[in-house]
């Protein structure tokens, strides 16, 4: 074996992990998330930055504010998942700079001044961060359901206080009946891999 993780993890997190777009159910619970949170935070970005911030939607009250703004083919599984959880990026991640990266704390000033390039680096990791989160909570034993078919504009201002991106909207929880469609094919090796 080339790989440190053992096949029943692999499994667990790639090869038997698909997207999920309906859930039993069985509720997820804030320690459950907060484990998740817990696990991936250690997960690298750049100047170890932390610009991830996310929304857990739970009451009926705001399911029903937030599925309006989803596409349509998004709002029924969006209504009945037992968790949902809006992935943002905080525009201003680089205040706690001096904080996460303490060995070159002027980094915040040196890198991060000019506005676009703080918004173009928080979509950058803040991106990766989602996609942390994504396998913590494959890690967990449950299933996520990302989503990019909202209205951005109106989850930002539904939802999202400060100076905050919304990147995608996760539906979690565990599986339900018919969850995810057949495994979709995916590019081999020699087509993505080159050596130089």
């Amino acid at each position: 074996m080339s790989l440190a993780l053992d096949s029943a993890a692999q499994d667990l997190l790639f090869r038997e992990a698909h997207t999920a777009n309906t859930f039993s159910d069985e509720p997820v619970t804030d320690e459950q998330i907060q484990a998740v949170y817990d696990l991936v935070k250690y997960a690298p970005t750049a100047f170890n930055q932390s610009p991830l911030r996310i929304v857990l939607i739970r009451s009926e009250e705001a399911r029903e504010r937030l599925a309006p703004l989803m596409a349509e083919g998004n709002r029924e599984k969006t209504r009945n998942a037992p968790l949902v959880a809006i992935l943002a990026t905080d525009n201003e991640f680089h205040e706690e700079l001096p904080e996460l990266f303490p060995h070159f704390p002027q980094a915040k000033d040196v890198f991060f001044t000019e506005r676009p390039v703080r918004e173009k680096s928080a979509a950058l990791n803040g991106s990766l961060q989602a996609g942390y989160f994504i396998l913590g909570i494959r890690a967990a034993g449950l299933a996520a359901g990302p989503m990019t078919g909202f209205d951005f504009a109106g989850v930002q201002k539904e939802f999202l206080d400060g100076d905050h991106t919304p990147l995608m909207i996760v539906n979690i929880g565990k599986p339900g009946e018919g969850a995810s469609y057949p495994r979709s094919p995916r590019l081999p090796y020699e087509q993505v891999v080159t050596t130089v």
